[in-house]
């Protein structure tokens, strides 16, 4: 039990010091990065949509032709 403990402590201690050694991005950075992620979200999005919207009128329209 206690060669367990020693190695959770040896993991946690080495995860620190990685993590220590991150650039993080500034907050200007973080907030500019998620509005283009949103954007471009939202844009494959409507995207998708008008495709759908195209294939549910074609088909509809393929299945009423009888």
């Amino acid at each position: 039990m206690a060669i367990k403990a020693a190695k959770s402590t040896t993991l946690v201690h080495d995860l620190i010091g990685e993590l220590k050694k991150v650039t993080w991005p500034s907050k200007e950075e973080t907030v500019r990065l998620t509005v283009v992620v949103v954007a471009i979200s939202l844009i494959i999005g409507f995207y998708i949509g008008i495709i759908d919207f195209l294939l549910a009128y074609g088909l509809e329209f393929m299945t009423t032709l009888r």
